[in-house]
């Protein structure tokens, strides 16, 4: 069994079986999830929006546990199965734009770059392509949820009724 960046969770013991892509991965890896611009909790609800819209139970389960140590509430990572408001309204059209056109509109694009800055506005369209090329790999070799995530899902399921 791998060890360190391969043998840390499931995902990426499945991407062994291509060390070379796996090597490739880690550095986008690397600015995804730890140097976005989009910053940790705005990444996670792109991260939960594209699991929910991929139907990646994997990633969905990961990510409600990584939102809820950021101090997520439940209810608003319920909340990006549906059509919030606010901010989070804006992030779950702008992945739905990419995920269904391939693209950001004109408006969602100006008012996520008046509101995050064009960085940012790269890194959730980044965000959006690896947690896709992901869920391609999970659910074609039906990765299953690391243990300690499976165990918290059951025993804290989400609850939509926190505020």
């Amino acid at each position: 069994m791998k060890t360190g960046f391969a043998g840390s969770l499931n995902v990426y013991r499945t991407m062994a079986h291509h060390p070379a892509l796996l090597r490739a991965w880690a550095p986008l890896r690397q600015h995804i999830v730890r140097e976005s611009a989009l910053g940790a909790v705005r990444s996670e609800l792109v991260i939960l929006r594209s699991a929910y819209r991929m139907g990646s139970a994997y990633e969905w389960a990961h990510h409600v546990s990584r939102a809820r140590a950021l101090g997520i509430s439940d209810a608003r990572i319920q909340a990006m199965r549906g059509l919030p408001s606010g901010e989070d309204g804006l992030i779950a059209r702008a992945v739905d734009a990419l995920l269904d056109e391939a693209r950001l509109p004109a408006n969602i694009e100006n008012a996520a770059s008046e509101l995050m800055g064009k960085q940012a506005v790269f890194d959730l369209m980044a965000t959006v392509g690896f947690y896709s090329v992901l869920g391609f790999i999970l659910k074609t070799y039906d990765t299953p949820t690391d243990d300690a995530v499976a165990r918290e899902m059951v025993e804290r399921p989400i609850q939509a009724a926190e505020v």
